[in-house]
């Protein structure tokens, strides 16, 4: 198993982010889905409880990847390969997993407590001492870090964006201890991966891979913030169930197209 503890701020506060976070994952999870079989599938959306953290929702999503791997790789696998998340939104505290249709030994698990600070709490997640130490912790920054494949975009720049809304913006050098209102998404990620000989590298893949998905996805929320500040849960709420029947049927009608071919 490799743990890391990924903290991610944003110039937001835990409820804005809330919106903003249901937004971004919509919003990505259709532009994401072109049709061809590839995307993303909400399978279940619906309302859970749960003793500890109260009332929230229960979501699981398949996400097909079988055209985006490499040919040697296809040649392998499946002709329909998928990842399969699901999630526990108890906000703000989430617990969400991902297994693979394909390696059934694989798993990666993520708890992740959201807090109205710019990352100095100790234990957010309220780790036991056992895997606080193992656990490394990474600092991650949307306004500086670059994705592992050094691709840049100008229009996800957050040195160059300021909100017309809120006029929060362009984010500089040191924002994190300067910024207000600022919060933190303390991420705790596990992943296992219990294939002798490969163990290390896959693991160690996952994460530069889970990294890039959260200096992305925070980008966009906070790029994309004069589309969503001002919404409610409830508004927020149908835009994702909207989006999410318009990416279901694409994705329906691309792989009822590779099983006829």
């Amino acid at each position: 198993m490799f743990l890391k503890e990924y903290r991610v701020c944003m110039p937001l506060t835990v409820e804005e982010y809330r919106i903003g976070q249901l937004y971004m994952i919509a919003r990505h999870s259709a532009e994401e889905t072109k049709g061809s079989g590839d995307g993303i599938e909400t399978v279940v959306n619906k309302p859970c409880s749960d003793e500890e953290h109260g009332e929230g929702f229960y979501t699981e999503k398949k996400m097909y990847l079988t055209s985006r791997m490499p040919g040697w790789v296809q040649s392998m696998i499946p002709r329909i390969f998928y990842v399969t998340e699901k999630s526990w939104n108890y906000y703000p505290f989430t617990k969400t997993e991902y297994t693979c249709s394909f390696v059934p030994k694989f798993l990666i698990e993520i708890e992740t407590n959201y807090e109205n600070n710019n990352g100095s709490s100790d234990n957010a997640v309220d780790l036991n001492e056992e895997m606080l130490a193992l656990r490394q912790v990474d600092y991650v920054d949307i306004a500086f870090d670059q994705l592992s494949s050094g691709e840049y975009d100008e229009k996800q720049d957050c040195t160059k964006f300021q909100s017309t809304k809120t006029g929060r913006g362009p984010l500089m050098e040191g924002w994190r201890d300067t910024t207000q209102p600022i919060m933190c998404s303390y991420k705790v990620v596990k992943v296992f991966f219990e294939v002798w000989g490969l163990q290390s590298k896959v693991e160690s893949s996952v994460h530069r891979a889970i990294r890039d998905i959260l200096i992305r996805g925070h980008k966009q929320a906070f790029i994309w913030m004069d589309e969503w500040f001002g919404m409610t849960l409830e508004d927020v709420r149908k835009y994702e169930d909207e989006l999410q029947q318009q990416t279901n049927a694409r994705v329906v009608h691309g792989l009822n197209t590779q099983e006829a071919s």
